[in-house]
């Protein structure tokens, strides 16, 4: 277990959804030769947080396999087709009481690096800020750290608007992290999002 400080801090990779819009699990498709969820979750470890909680539900014995080997916990989702808020709450409560704060990541995300990671990680270390959050050219992008305190109104919202709108409710308190690259607010959504990686 490693600890920022003393503020042990962790990570949700939401990987549950079965990709309406792909028409395939995009978690599982191949990006660079792994699949997009394996990539994404090395990335995550290799930023040695204290805790990194996987959140799986379509699909889940092939997700379970593409992150053999790798420290991460595993939760099943089994209400996944509700969406993608049901997966954070079940995230959220697999997190040990110890665990200070949470990174919420996209399983796909190709572009996430471990830097990025500790960069945020190291920010909430440096500010105890109730939400820490990456921006590029004046925009915000993903992942979001989360304080402790804020998981009760986390674990209350139905839906992304809720979610969204914790974060600016709380925007006065969000320490930011300036970044260079724009892929902080990228993500692959559609066919042609995944064939513009591959090229």
């Amino acid at each position: 277990m490693v600890t920022w400080g003393k503020v042990l801090i962790g990570a949700v990779i939401l990987a549950a959804g079965e990709s309406k819009r792909m028409g395939e699990p995009k978690q599982l498709l191949p990006v660079g030769g792994r699949p997009m969820v394996r990539l994404v979750a090395e990335a995550v470890c290799t930023a040695r947080l204290a805790q990194v909680v996987v959140v799986i539900g379509a699909r889940r014995e092939a997700v379970g396999q593409a992150l053999a080997g790798l420290p991460v916990e595993m939760v099943i989702n089994e209400r996944w087709q509700e969406g993608m808020t049901v997966s954070l709450h079940a995230g959220l409560r697999a997190l040990r009481p110890e665990i200070r704060a949470a990174l919420v990541v996209l399983a796909d995300q190709p572009w996430l690096t471990a830097e990025l990671i500790q960069a945020l990680a190291e920010r909430y270390r440096a500010t105890g800020a109730a939400v820490v959050a990456p921006f590029y050219q004046g925009q915000r992008g993903r992942p979001v750290l989360f304080d402790r305190t804020l998981f009760p109104e986390l674990l209350a919202a139905t839906d992304n608007k809720d979610r969204r709108e914790i974060i600016d409710r709380y925007r006065d308190q969000m320490a930011r992290v300036e970044v260079e690259d724009p892929a902080v607010f990228r993500d692959i959504d559609t066919r042609q999002d995944y064939e513009k990686i591959r090229q």
